[in-house]
């Protein structure tokens, strides 16, 4: 099966797919060890959310008390659970106890990969588009490209994030003590915390990751759902919750998460794809300045990746200020300048080395990966689980690079359709890739832009660690280079609008009160 697939799809892309599955999907966090925050940010539900109105926008019911008779029932329902646990059932609560927006950002990079995969040509050399009324049907939707990704990371992250803003202001409020603080004879499968149980936290991100994943994944709800199940099952057994904390959190979540719902059916991702016309034009206005426009180098020709993503609707800024971000142009095709940058790619590409090699896989990130957006994820996970982050500050971190990544995604789309310009490859057919050959304009590098959003948002979180991250996304950005995908000014334009975007962040970041 996996030969005939091989035998169906373009050469470049069965390339990417070879070299950019060499990762795994949940990057070293399989061993995490439990999550026991060093601070539980009990006072989180002040935090300053990002759609919500504030912490009371959706009301949760008063808790029933702990003496009350169907409180006891719930405590006997975690008994009966614990009395017949089995080693599966361990090592679930071992999986969910490392944390539930760690958990929930590794299966939606899970989907992110299954999904990465662009459509092959019908017979009469077309391309067919996913479409999300009819999800499973081929080619099944979404195709989770770096673009599609970076807004799933930023809906998810964000609606977690203001989720437990909520949450935290009721546990506060009502203070209702974990099953293990009530009854002693509870076994506790997991540290246990001072933070009130009610609404459950765990809950919360998973009602909110459900709702979201399932509007970005309609095609795999069963999945979803099966982990959901999963997820709050593993809390009755670890003696952390009962069900009534499950239950207020869940619903919760997802109340919440319906705000990011509608603001996504309405961001207008659903248009990016454009039309014929639209793609004719930016080649017509490339022209018109008197430059060699892009085309895609697939055979037969690929339509433009998300040509009008540029127009989504951002998260840390307006329109208007996106539009600002663009930066200037890139050397004339015919310059000195681009004359020699192509010289550039062309002796890295002809005289690679093995560092260099091993560099431009390790941040290729192609197709049926998590995508670049993913791989910050990633990095930032790991590096978050040595911090002992509680989860609502997991959340706020997770949604500031990733709305960053997002932002990053939309102004970083918007350049590369403006300006229209040719990848080197096409410049020179003489330069062969490393990787493969993205089917978009080049200029500015998407790895380069994300790259320094997540970098130096990632810098401000983690100061005394600002340093690895610059030095990381330079290395990202001049990936690019080594595997002749792109230009110099290409990577050098892309950092500095993604260390610009970043800033927008870092200042929410100053004044949400997390700090």
């Amino acid at each position: 099966m996996k030969q005939k697939f091989f035998q169906l799809i373009p050469v470049a892309v069965a390339a990417m797919i070879l070299v950019s599955c060499n990762k795994s999907i949940t990057g070293r966090t399989d061993d995490a060890p439990a999550l026991n925050p060093t601070n539980n940010d009990l006072n989180a539900g002040i935090w300053k959310p990002i759609l919500l109105t504030g912490p009371t926008e959706f009301a949760v019911a008063a808790p029933i008390a702990t003496n009350t008779p169907e409180y006891i029932a719930q405590m006997n329902e975690i008994k009966s659970w614990q009395a017949n646990i089995t080693p599966e059932e361990k090592a679930s609560v071992k999986y969910w106890g490392a944390g539930a927006v760690m958990r929930w950002n590794e299966i939606l990079r899970e989907l992110v990969a299954k999904h990465n995969l662009p459509p092959y040509q019908n017979p009469d050399g077309t391309y067919p588009f996913p479409n999300a009324n009819n999800p499973l049907a081929y080619p099944q939707f979404p195709f989770s490209n770096p673009p599609y990704a970076a807004r799933a990371y930023a809906y998810v992250s964000a609606a977690q994030y203001d989720a437990l803003v909520a949450a935290f202001y009721y546990k506060k409020l009502y203070n209702r003590a974990a099953p293990y603080k009530v009854d002693a004879t509870i076994q506790t499968l997991i540290p246990q915390s001072d933070l009130p149980s009610y609404p459950s936290e765990d809950a919360v991100v998973e009602g909110a990751a459900t709702e979201m994943l399932k509007l970005l994944f309609p095609g795999d709800q069963d999945f979803i759902q099966q982990k959901a199940e999963e997820h709050k099952r593993a809390r009755l057994l670890a003696g952390a919750n009962v069900r009534s904390d499950l239950e207020a959190g869940e619903a919760l979540g997802k109340a919440v998460a319906q705000k990011f719902v509608t603001r996504a059916r309405g961001d207008r991702a659903g248009a990016a794809i454009g039309t014929q016309a639209q793609w004719t034009q930016f080649e017509t206005d490339a022209l018109a300045k008197g430059e060699i426009p892009w085309y895609s180098l697939e055979l037969p020709k690929r339509p433009p990746m998300l040509p009008i993503f540029g127009k989504v609707k951002t998260f840390l800024f307006d329109s208007l200020t996106a539009v600002s971000l663009r930066p200037g142009p890139p050397p004339l095709v015919n310059s000195q300048q681009m004359k020699d940058e192509i010289a550039e790619v062309a002796d890295f590409v002809n005289n690679p080395t093995r560092e260099h090699t091993r560099i431009v896989h390790f941040w290729a990130d192609g197709v049926g990966t998590y995508t670049p957006p993913g791989h910050w994820n990633a990095i930032a996970a790991e590096d978050f689980i040595a911090k002992s982050f509680s989860e609502v500050r997991w959340a706020r971190n997770m949604a500031l690079i990733n709305m960053a990544l997002m932002d990053a995604a939309i102004v970083c789309w918007d350049t590369k359709y403006f300006y229209f310009n040719p990848r080197p490859t096409q410049l020179n057919p003489g330069i062969k890739t490393i990787t493969g050959i993205p089917n978009f304009p080049a200029y500015i590098s998407g790895h380069s832009t994300f790259s320094a959003a997540a970098a130096n948002v990632l810098a401000h979180i983690i100061p005394e660690k600002a340093t690895v991250y610059t030095g990381m996304a330079q290395e990202a950005s001049q990936s690019r280079i080594y595997g002749g995908i792109h230009y110099k000014s290409d990577c050098t334009g892309g950092l500095t609008v993604g260390k610009n975007i970043a800033d927008y962040a870092i200042a929410r970041a100053k004044t949400d009160g997390a700090e």
